[in-house]
């Protein structure tokens, strides 16, 4: 069944040669504007013959390590450089990234848990559809870079998701090798079908996320793994050389989220106290922290185990 055009468009010509910055307009009739639009930045960068690749960052606004570096990346790309083409949405879900905040405040949309969206949703689910109907259908590969916005804080790290293919697995490891991130996170179970990598692997797509920070700031650490990493990538796809003057990747160390029984949920609303740092190793049944109640001095904490 073919699926429903979308209502998004924009003037860009994706076929075209070169480096073109433009827009993706979002239809958004409100009672201010009654034929309005959300123009969300795009860039296109193209030349000869080569993989298509999608590199997305703001989808979640309040995650900067990329949207950073896919601006500066934007500024200076030579199309010259490039077999192939690059697309790039520095704020994919540009509602939030102008408001720093996690989802849309036009509809509360988490665009991370939208997808495969549809032609007739809200604007985050209209943005989840086009990517999934026009974007995905036309790239090869994808890197979508998250951090851990205001209610996260991550090691910075690189991920994939198994996706049950063998060979689409493989591809996507040996891209995530070259991305060469410090810590390289393995998605052994595809919890959320709504998810961005879900869809686009739905689409047999080589699709790799990360998370370069975290606690609602920049990490400078973040955005020099993705500048790096992301030449590396690109290089790995045969769509842009890597400079000379790249330093030699790290080996990742490589670590696997299994199940739900790697998170460890509150059991009660309260203040959390951690037990151990970010990054500490740890074993099932250690204490992971303490929730206490500022509210109720006197009473004894919570435990809360690993």
């Amino acid at each position: 069944m073919e699926k429903a055009r979308s209502p998004l468009w924009t003037d860009v010509d994706y076929d075209a040669p070169g480096k073109q910055v433009g827009f993706l307009h979002l239809p958004h009739s409100v009672t201010r504007s009654a034929y309005g639009t959300i123009p969300i930045p795009l860039a296109v960068i193209a030349n000869g013959s080569g993989p298509t690749v999608l590199l997305m960052a703001g989808n979640h606004g309040d995650e900067y390590e990329g949207q950073a570096a896919l601006c500066d990346f934007v500024r200076k790309v030579d199309p010259a450089e490039v077999q192939g083409r690059i697309i790039v949405l520095p704020a994919t879900n540009l509602p939030a990234a102008v408001a720093g905040t996690r989802t849309s405040p036009l509809d509360e949309g988490n665009l991370n848990r939208a997808f495969p969206g549809d032609p007739t949703d809200g604007p985050t689910g209209k943005i989840a559809h086009y990517l999934d109907t026009v974007l995905f259908p036309m790239c090869d590969a994808t890197h979508d870079f998250h951090s851990g916005g205001a209610s996260l804080d991550y090691l910075t790290l690189a991920t994939m998701r198994l996706s049950g293919d063998a060979d689409l697995d493989r591809r996507a490891r040996a891209a995530l090798d070259a991305f060469a991130p410090p810590l390289a996170m393995v998605w052994a179970f595809t919890n959320e079908p709504t998810l961005s990598a879900a869809c686009a692997l739905s689409h047999k797509l080589i699709a790799l996320g990360g998370e370069f920070g975290g606690r609602g700031a920049v990490r400078l650490e973040g955005i020099r793994v993705i500048e790096a990493g992301m030449r590396r990538f690109l290089d790995h796809l045969g769509v842009m050389e890597a400079p000379a003057d790249l330093p030699p990747p790290p080996r990742p160390r490589y670590v696997e989220v299994p199940d739900r029984s790697y998170y460890v949920y509150a059991p009660e609303r309260g203040l959390f106290v951690q037990a151990v740092d970010l990054g500490a190793e740890v074993e099932a049944g250690d204490l992971a922290g303490h929730i206490c109640f500022p509210e109720d001095p006197g009473r004894s904490p919570v435990p809360c185990h690993f």
